[in-house]
């Protein structure tokens, strides 16, 4: 089996050249870009299996990278590098399409859990959908339908693309109907990690799913906000 391919997408070499040694250390295989431009080209040419991508890049910045891979390679996993205080760099990133972020300065070891954890869901998802190996009827509340075996979803008779984390937090809310979870426990399940500090980025994954699954995504009708808690899937509809 070929060794997981990782782009890292940053400008500052030093910091560039210690991500790429450690990945490749790591047992992964590691392509490296300064810029946007060559940022996207690589990716056109040789479609690696994640990014990882800085905000602050020439040419075109990380941001308006991150949303052209979104919208031609749905399932691609985008993991931005934002500054420390960059609290609107992270969200906007998430608004774009990213999947995680990771903070400046980070330590090498996080990065790497963050990478491993990301890389493993995403096996499992296409050696799921290969192999077929889940038998689950699809999941039919509403106008919502929701394939576990072909990870595929309709809103009515038309079908939404989804990203691979926004599919797996969309199926593990609908599959504990009425339960609700805090943000915590779906970054532990869902993104695989137990990091406190992170939880905008499930908000950001609940606004994308409201924006692509509810007709109102102001006054949603699935994913419901639990207010001190966190969020879970509504069975029934409000009266």
């Amino acid at each position: 089996m070929s060794a997981p391919k990782i782009l890292v997408v940053e400008d500052d070499a030093e910091l560039r050249g210690l991500v790429a040694q450690r990945l490749e250390d790591s047992g992964y295989s590691v392509e490296l870009a300064e810029t946007g431009q060559q940022a996207l080209d690589l990716v056109e040419s040789r479609l690696p299996d994640l990014v990882l991508l800085d905000i602050m890049i020439p040419e075109i910045d990380g941001l308006e990278v991150c949303r052209r891979l979104r919208s031609t390679y749905p399932l691609l996993y985008i993991i931005m590098l934002t500054a420390k205080t960059g609290e609107v760099d992270r969200v906007v990133g998430l608004e774009v399409g990213a999947d995680d972020y990771v903070t400046k300065p980070f330590s090498l070891s996080e990065l790497v859990a963050r990478v491993r954890a990301a890389l493993r869901r995403i096996r499992n998802t296409h050696e799921q959908f290969e192999h077929g190996e889940v038998a689950e009827d699809p999941i039919v509340i509403d106008h919502l339908s929701i394939d576990p075996v072909k990870r595929k979803v309709l809103v009515g008779e038309k079908e939404t693309q989804l990203t691979v984390l926004e599919f797996d937090l969309l199926l593990y809310l609908a599959r504990n109907l009425d339960r609700p979870f805090t943000r915590l426990q779906l970054l532990d399940k869902i993104w695989d990690i137990q990091y406190e500090g992170y939880d905008r980025t499930v908000d950001s994954h609940v606004q994308r799913l409201r924006a692509k699954i509810e007709d109102d995504p102001g006054n949603p009708r699935y994913i419901r906000t639990v207010w001190g808690v966190g969020y879970k899937f509504q069975a029934e509809p409000d009266d």
